[in-house]
């Protein structure tokens, strides 16, 4: 009994500490994010004080400011990153459901695995604007036309990752799990599946990343009547190059909450499921 009060006694203070660890983390994190967008504007300002480029060319911080507070004052800003996100939550929806799919027909049979690959990583080559013609003249100007663009630039990716990652696995867990009776369906979901999270969770983070940029590039080429690339088209037809600042500021923050609040905190909870956070060592 004493033995099982104190191990609790140990799960409670590692626990405690490892909360403790993460907080100052996130506090060491936003004091170099605050400190970096501080020097920035500063750098900004300087350069903006300087004259080295004239103003309808480089505006000034408060400036730029101003064009956030008439687009918030219009709801611009919200209707264009809802449609946005609306637009991107239904694309990478459906790459990451063909692409980890794919990935499982592609272990499944392994000829057909060996030649998919290669011509998934040649696609995944493919910049996403060249998928924008093909999807203009295919489809039209319209969103289907730019969710096909961002479905084309990240569903190759996820598919490449889930298979290697699979593939990868120590052969040791299989070998384990098919003699305690594991097989079929059931030595995919409880074990090749689980072993492979981390390399598919990196495959879809990068995915993110490659439809995140073809779908905004998509908004700008395809016109798109409502989005985030809609603004960026309307600075950049009419020079307002503070309003097209404002969207830029936008997208990055979009991208940096992203990575920060959703993928970060995903890769901590698979990273110490299995055992790699080595910082919890130190």
């Amino acid at each position: 009994m004493q033995n099982i009060q104190d191990n609790n006694q140990l799960q409670t203070s590692f626990k405690e500490a490892n909360s403790n660890r993460k907080k100052r983390i996130s506090l060491h994190d936003l004091a170099n994010v605050t400190l970096f967008i501080a020097a920035f504007i500063g750098i900004w300002q300087l350069v903006y004080v300087l004259g080295i480029w004239p103003e309808v060319s480089l505006p000034s911080p408060i400036r730029v400011g101003e064009s956030f507070v008439d687009l918030f004052e219009d709801f611009t800003i919200f209707t264009s990153i809802g449609m946005t996100m609306y637009r991107l939550v239904i694309g990478f929806g459906i790459s990451i459901a063909i692409g980890v799919t794919m990935g499982l027909i592609m272990v499944k049979f392994p000829g057909f695995g060996k030649t998919m690959s290669s011509f998934a990583l040649g696609l995944q080559s493919f910049p996403s604007v060249a998928w924008v013609p093909f999807a203009i003249l295919l489809i039209g100007l319209n969103d289907a036309g730019i969710l096909f663009v961002v479905i084309m630039s990240s569903v190759f990716s996820v598919i490449i990752l889930t298979y290697s990652g699979i593939q990868n696995i120590p052969p040791l867990y299989v070998r384990a799990a098919k003699n305690m009776g594991a097989k079929g369906i059931s030595l995919f979901r409880f074990v090749m599946i689980p072993a492979a999270t981390p390399s598919i969770l990196v495959g879809i983070k990068q995915a993110w990343s490659f439809a995140w940029h073809a779908l905004i590039g998509a908004e700008i080429l395809i016109a798109a009547a409502v989005g985030l690339g809609h603004i960026l088209l309307v600075g950049r037809e009419f020079q307002l190059m503070d309003q097209v600042i404002a969207s830029m500021i936008t997208i990055f923050a979009i991208g940096l909450l992203f990575d920060r609040v959703l993928f970060s905190k995903l890769e901590e909870r698979v990273r110490e499921r299995w055992g790699l956070d080595q910082s919890i060592e130190r």
